[in-house]
């Protein structure tokens, strides 16, 4: 009897339901926060990221070295792994793996690499050598990602094994040209390299040109600067200058020189070499002179060098190492730097040091006014005749390269980097004509979408292919209710889905052009023109998507006639335009950077609504002067029936029945048969168009102005003489072009579709 009391009395049903709500929602919120003690606890463990240097020379070091720094000063984010190869361990070129010793960094792996020869068989085989040791060390060390430097062999060696081992690159300086077999290394570097970290705006372009992806290219600076440019102005300089030249040497009255070999022209750089010690010992002055590094050739210079008993002069000091700290107050200070070293491209335009550039080793790089080129140096004259124009100048300081914050940008990019995103990358390559292979799917079904545009009096659903072919169409009247217009739309939805099964059609979503202003994100049409009742706040995604089971695009008609320019049409491959739709109404949309431009409240590109008059005609936005109170077919159609009430449209010859209804066909047609009254009403609005036209040309700026609708054949000629008259100067040579497109709104929600739904591999 209780219980059955219970499930006839509704008060305790009520009471019972509630009860059991309570402890629902009582047990959701313990086991929230138990999620977030979770997540609390797991984001205090969070694992550091493992950043492997590896560093092969005593110049990679240097722009290395402010990273290893950075990274170290932020131990509780990054764990370093150091990795030393290269010349770093050979005795003839200093065992300059002791300086980053002396700089407390534990070095994790010593790998010997090269095979000693000085020429091309020996580096190749220093590179095989590399690849034999590195797996061992990598695996040992499992970093997350690796940073690699430069253009060098031994760094060549590195990003191979580290991509064919799946571990994330970093490359430095990428970009860049040389002019050598450098560029190569370089070039083939950053194609194994998952990020960029480059140095100048030229390299970021060209690392874009060679198809890398922008969004992991980081325009950072050398990290090099942010040491020189604090510290190369030290008070202790000239116990600096004194200890590597001696104590008479005075500030800007020394030479530094530093000359490698070409590889690809090993001979003619060792007679270069040549030439330029001879000049140095002509033009008397005390020159510090660094070893060549290991590359092919070195040997042969070294033996010219040791030759023309450089080591032994009273003017020269030949070394094969100095400090990079100390190296920064030598070119600083120098009355000349000589050779073909990036330093003396890079480092030394901070300081405006003057420098003689020989040869073709770094011809293509960017460089300040202080560089001065010798690249035929094919005689002693030249380079000596260079020495005379150089030595003693100062000339302003460059930072071309950098600005001395390179560091803090490079620690910020690691901290971005997102391991649980795909390793494979990917490359961002140039529009191509499409493949002509066949795929399975392209041979048992096409591709397409399904159409749907809301006009004002017509309600059309088309099957639109990958190409903008319409293969079938359907038109209704537009019903003037919500609950009818829903159901319609429903309805040629679903006979629409069916038909494409007949015709061999994969529908792969629903694109919707409407009228009005449109949430795109939402899919929610959030206000209606007056030409389609009942349209505001609807929610048209949800319904279509529901029962069609397909996703659903919804963006304004004037938007989507953008977008189907932008496929299918003159904008198709224009990074900058407009279309501009000149029918009932007045409508568009702007692409820029090759993106469609909503607004922040999607009320961008309402192009018929931009006032060119404070007093002009009433418009059916409620303001005054619109371009559509101009220049639309509604504003035209009002203009000839005044003038057909007055009895001043009809002309001689002009064939007008007496039911017809008139329009701004009528309009144009007495126009064109010398009525004065209809061409005065005309031009008025071909000048307010291109008024409005004008200014959106003064504010974004377009390459291309694309005339949609039935007037745009009318309009152009006309609005293109306007901007001629009107434009600024840069402004008047844009083009205005008719649009060719005979569906722009269906093809223009069919793009909403095909762009999205095929982002992926079928």
């Amino acid at each position: 009897m209780e219980s059955a009391f219970l499930f006839r009395n509704p008060h305790t049903l009520n009471t019972l339901r509630l009860q059991e709500l309570y402890s629902l929602r009582m047990q959701r919120s313990r086991e929230k926060m138990e999620r977030d003690k979770t997540e609390l606890h797991l984001s205090q463990f969070k694992r550091k990221l493992r950043v492997c240097v590896a560093t092969c020379n005593r110049a990679d070091y240097s722009k290395l070295a402010p990273i290893m720094f950075g990274i170290k000063a932020h131990s509780d984010e990054f764990e370093l792994e150091v990795v030393v190869l290269g010349s770093h361990l050979i005795d003839d070129y200093g065992n300059t793996f002791r300086m980053i010793e002396q700089d407390d960094f534990g070095i994790d792996s010593k790998l010997h690499t090269i095979v000693r020869g000085e020429d091309e068989a020996a580096m190749v085989e220093s590179v095989g050598l590399a690849l034999v040791k590195l797996p061992d060390v990598l695996q040992r060390l499992r970093p997350d990602i690796l940073i690699v430097h430069g253009d060098r062999f031994d760094a060549l060696a590195l990003a191979t094994a580290a991509a064919l081992m799946n571990i994330r690159i970093l490359h430095l300086e990428g970009g860049e040209v040389s002019g050598t077999i450098d560029d190569s290394i370089r070039h083939a570097i950053s194609k194994l390299a998952h990020y960029h970290a480059c140095c100048t705006r030229m390299a970021e372009q060209h690392l874009i040109a060679m198809c890398e992806d922008h969004s992991r290219i980081l325009l950072a600076g050398c990290p090099s600067y942010d040491k020189l440019l604090l510290t190369h102005h030290k008070d202790d300089y000239m116990d600096i200058i004194k200890s590597w030249l001696g104590d008479k040497v005075q500030d800007h009255d020394y030479i530094v020189a530093l000359q490698h070999p070409v590889t690809t022209d090993i001979q003619h750089s060792i007679k270069i070499y040549g030439l330029m010690l001879d000049a140095l010992l002509s033009f008397n002055k005390k020159t510090l002179i660094l070893f060549p590094n290991i590359d092919a050739g070195s040997k042969e210079m070294v033996r010219v060098m040791r030759k023309k008993g450089i080591e032994q002069h009273p003017n020269f000091r030949a070394v094969k190492h100095i400090p990079f700290e100390q190296f920064i107050q030598l070119v600083c200070h120098a009355g000349c730097m000589i050779g073909n070293s990036s330093c003396g491209v890079r480092e030394a335009g901070a300081f405006g040091t003057p420098v003689i550039n020989l040869g073709t080793r770094q011809t293509g790089r960017e460089t300040g006014e202080n560089v001065l080129h010798v690249r035929d140096a094919d005689t002693h004259n030249k380079i000596y005749h260079a020495l005379e124009l150089q030595f003693g100048k100062r000339y302003p300081c460059s930072k071309i390269y950098g600005d001395g914050s390179a560091v803090p940008r490079i620690l910020k990019f690691l901290r971005s980097i997102d391991l649980d995103e795909p390793l494979q990358k990917t490359f961002c390559f140039p529009p191509v004509k499409e493949s002509i292979s066949q795929d399975i799917d392209h041979i048992l079904e096409t591709q397409s979408a399904l159409a749907v545009d809301l006009g004002g009096t017509n309600l059309r659903v088309a099957i639109v292919c990958m190409r903008g072919k319409i293969l079938k169409k359907y038109t209704e009247n537009n019903p003037r209710t919500f609950e009818d217009r829903m159901d319609l739309i429903l309805k040629m939805c679903k006979d629409a889905v069916q038909d494409a099964v007949s015709i061999n059609c994969r529908i792969l979503g629903v694109g919707v052009s409407t009228g009005g202003r449109v949430n795109p994100q939402e899919g929610v049409v959030l206000h209606s023109t007056k030409l389609i009742q009942e349209w505001s706040c609807v929610n048209l995604r949800t319904p279509i998507s529901d029962a069609l089971h397909l996703p659903v695009w919804v963006d304004n008609d004037g938007n989507c006639a953008a977008l189907a320019e932008k496929k299918f049409g003159h904008g198709k491959g224009v990074e900058n335009f407009v279309t501009v739709i000149t029918g009932t109404g007045i409508g568009g949309g702007i692409i820029h950077h090759h993106e469609l431009i909503h607004g922040s409240t999607f009320c961008a590109a309402e192009l018929g609504h931009i006032m060119v008059s404070l007093e002009g005609p009433e418009c059916s936005c409620g303001s005054r002067g619109c371009i559509e109170a101009y220049a639309s077919g509604m504003a035209l159609q009002r203009e000839a029936k005044m003038l057909h009430d007055e009895d001043l449209l009809k002309v001689e010859g002009m064939d007008m029945k007496i039911c017809e209804p008139i329009t701004a066909a009528h309009l144009i047609s007495a126009a064109r048969m010398g009525n004065s009254k209809a061409a005065a009403v005309l031009h008025k609005a071909s000048t307010a168009l291109g008024v409005g036209i004008v200014n959106i040309l003064h504010i974004v700026n377009p390459s291309l102005v694309v005339l949609s609708g039935v007037l745009g054949s009318f309009y152009q000629e006309p609005v293109q003489q306007v901007i001629s008259q009107r434009a600024l100067t840069s402004a008047q040579t844009i083009r205005v072009v008719t649009s060719h497109l005979e569906e722009p709104a269906l093809l223009g929600a069919a793009s909403m579709v095909l762009d999205y739904a095929t982002r992926r591999t079928y």
